[in-house]
């Protein structure tokens, strides 16, 4: 088991500060008798707050309550950001700050993100991103800027990060059980 290094908070960042920061998104929304209608992606209103995102990749998943997915990352030069949302069910999403010359270097920035909140979570290049299923069959959706790169896909273990995750036993793949440590990691960011 890893020692925690990382000091974390969960709480959403309200203020877009640049496109250097991990920010919450509140997605446009609108409902009437027939439902909802959500704008997951608009490129103007996201230049707007200062996010310049061009996606070339989208997927998402879909897990049982007590999954831990995470922490992931590409390296550099296939480093990436995510806009990450949670159209079905709920997410405790969690980011870390990778980057080595921020002031926020090892902090970490956690959301909930659900179908009935409607927020996004836009995390920028030199961040690790994980997050724990709240629901059964919650349906975690990504736009990513690059595509994936398999020699370039890394990651740190999830519990080297001084976070309550609330799980006891969390699901995790064998990949996110093999990652290591925070403390042993040298950042390309």
């Amino acid at each position: 088991m890893c020692m925690p290094k990382i000091n974390c908070n969960l709480q959403p960042i309200k203020n877009i500060i640049s496109v250097q920061e991990a920010t919450i998104l509140d997605l446009p929304a609108f409902a009437d008798p027939r439902g909802s209608f959500i704008k997951t992606f608009n490129d103007s209103l996201f230049q707007s707050w200062g996010i310049h995102f061009q996606p070339k990749e989208s997927y998402y998943s879909i897990s049982n309550q007590g999954v831990i997915r995470g922490m992931h990352f590409q390296l550099p030069p296939h480093q990436h950001a995510k806009i990450v949302f949670c159209p079905v069910g709920a997410i405790l999403d969690v980011a870390v700050d990778l980057r080595k010359t921020s002031p926020k270097y090892g902090h970490c920035f956690a959301q909930i993100l659900s179908a009935e909140n409607n927020k996004a979570f836009y995390i920028p290049e030199g961040f690790a991103h994980g997050f724990k299923s709240l629901t059964d069959g919650a349906l975690t959706y990504y736009l990513v800027s690059s595509e994936y790169h398999p020699a370039s896909d890394s990651g740190i273990a999830y519990d080297s990060i001084d976070f309550d995750w609330a799980c006891d036993k969390p699901t995790l793949s064998k990949r996110d059980k093999n990652f290591i440590c925070f403390a042993d990691f040298q950042s390309p960011f």
